[in-house]
C-alpha cells in the first residue's frame, strides 16, 4: 500500500515537473548569435529565411528570441574577436556561416551550441568527430557534396562541347577549396579535360591572378564559393567577358555580377533547415547527437546577357535545366 502511494506520488511529481519544465521552456527568451565573415547585406537574404522559419516554428523575434549579429565585412582576422564578443554576451546558440566563422566560434566556446552553414568538410576540418555523430557542441549543414563540384564541369562541358582546359581560382587558406579542386580534377580526368590552378591568397592579389589566367589561355574558369570573393566578382566577370572566357561561379552572386553560369546548394532551404536544428537544440537535443546534414536542393543559374557578350549560344537542353535565367 505504501509502495502504491509512493509510485502515485512520484508519477504526480514527475507530471508536475514535466508541465513546469515545458512552461519554463516555452517562456524562455533565447539569444542567438549570428557570426559571418561577409557583410550584413550579403547575409540578409539568408538570415531572413532563417528568422522566418524560426517564426513558423513559434519563435517570435523580440518576444521569444533576440539576435546578436556580428559580421567581419571580409576581414577574416577579425572573426575571433567577434566570436568572443558573442560568447561574452551570453548567447544561447551561435549560427556560424562558413568554415572561417565556425573555426572562430569553436575557439571561443566549447559549451555554447554552434550550428554551422556553408562548411565544405566539417569532419576533415575537425569541427565534428563524424557526420553521423558530431560528438561536441557543433552540428549543422555542410555544402560538401560531390554533386556540387562535379556539376561545375558538367555544365561547362555542356555549354562548350570542345572544352579542353579549365582554370580553378582557389584560396589555399580556404578549408573547402582543396576538396573542390580535388573533385573538379577527378571529373576533369574522367572527361579528358586538363585543370590549371590559380591561387589567390587575398582579394588584393586579383590583378596578378587575372594576368596569370590571361597568360594560360584557358577555355573556362571556375570560381568556387568564398566569403571574400564576392568583393571581386564584378572584376572577374568584366575581365572574363573582355577575354571571351566563360565562367562558372559557386555562388549566384557571381552570375548576377556578370558571370556566365552558377551552381550552388539552395541556401534558402539550407537556412530553413538550420532553423529546424536550432529548434531541436532549444527543445533539449544535444549538437553532439544531431547528424550533420547535406544539401538536398540545388540551383543552376545562367546569364544569357553574358552568353551573348561572349558570343556563346547556350544549348536549349542546358537552358531547360536552369532554375533561373538572367536575360
Amino acid at each position: 500500500m505504501q509502495r502504491r502511494k509512493f509510485i502515485t506520488l512520484l508519477a504526480g511529481t514527475t507530471a508536475t515537473w514535466s508541465v513546469a519544465a515545458r512552461a519554463q521552456q516555452a517562456g524562455k527568451f533565447w539569444r542567438i548569435g549570428c557570426l559571418s565573415p561577409g557583410s550584413s547585406s550579403s547575409q540578409s537574404v539568408n538570415l531572413r529565411a532563417f528568422i522566418q522559419e524560426l517564426n513558423d516554428l513559434g519563435y517570435i523575434d523580440g518576444k521569444d528570441i533576440h539576435f546578436e549579429r556580428r559580421v567581419a565585412d571580409g576581414n577574416l582576422d577579425g572573426l575571433p574577436a567577434l566570436a568572443a564578443e558573442l560568447v561574452r554576451s551570453n548567447v544561447d546558440l551561435i549560427l556560424a556561416e562558413s568554415s572561417f566563422a565556425v573555426e572562430a566560434a569553436r575557439a571561443a566556446t566549447k559549451t555554447i551550441p554552434i550550428v554551422m552553414t556553408g562548411v565544405g568538410n566539417p569532419a576533415g576540418s575537425g569541427f565534428v568527430n563524424s557526420i553521423s555523430q558530431p560528438g561536441g557542441n557543433i552540428t549543422g549543414l555542410t555544402n560538401d557534396s560531390i554533386e556540387v563540384s562535379s556539376k561545375y564541369l558538367e555544365y561547362l562541358r555542356a555549354a562548350i562541347p570542345d572544352l579542353m582546359r579549365v582554370g580553378v581560382l582557389i584560396d589555399p587558406k580556404h578549408p573547402n577549396h582543396p576538396t573542390v579542386l580535388k573533385q573538379v580534377e577527378a571529373t576533369a580526368q574522367a572527361i579528358g579535360v586538363s585543370v590549371s590552378t590559380i591561387e589567390l591568397h587575398s582579394v588584393s592579389e586579383i590583378e596578378a591572378a587575372l594576368r596569370l589566367i590571361q597568360q594560360d589561355r584557358l577555355a573556362a574558369l571556375i570560381v568556387p564559393p568564398d566569403p571574400t570573393f564576392h568583393i571581386i566578382y564584378r572584376q572577374i566577370a568584366v575581365f572574363a567577358i573582355s577575354n571571351r572566357l566563360p565562367t562558372m561561379f559557386g555562388q549566384k552572386r557571381g552570375v548576377e555580377a556578370g558571370g556566365l553560369m552558377g551552381y550552388e546548394p539552395n541556401l534558402t532551404d539550407m537556412y530553413k533547415r538550420a532553423a529546424a536544428l536550432v529548434d531541436k537544440i532549444f527543445k533539449g537535443a544535444k549538437p553532439a547527437d544531431l547528424p550533420v546534414e547535406f544539401p538536398t536542393r540545388f540551383q543552376f543559374i545562367v546569364n544569357l546577357k553574358t552568353a551573348k557578350a561572349l558570343g556563346l549560344t547556350v544549348p536549349p537542353a542546358l537552358l531547360a535545366r536552369a532554375d533561373e535565367v538572367i536575360e
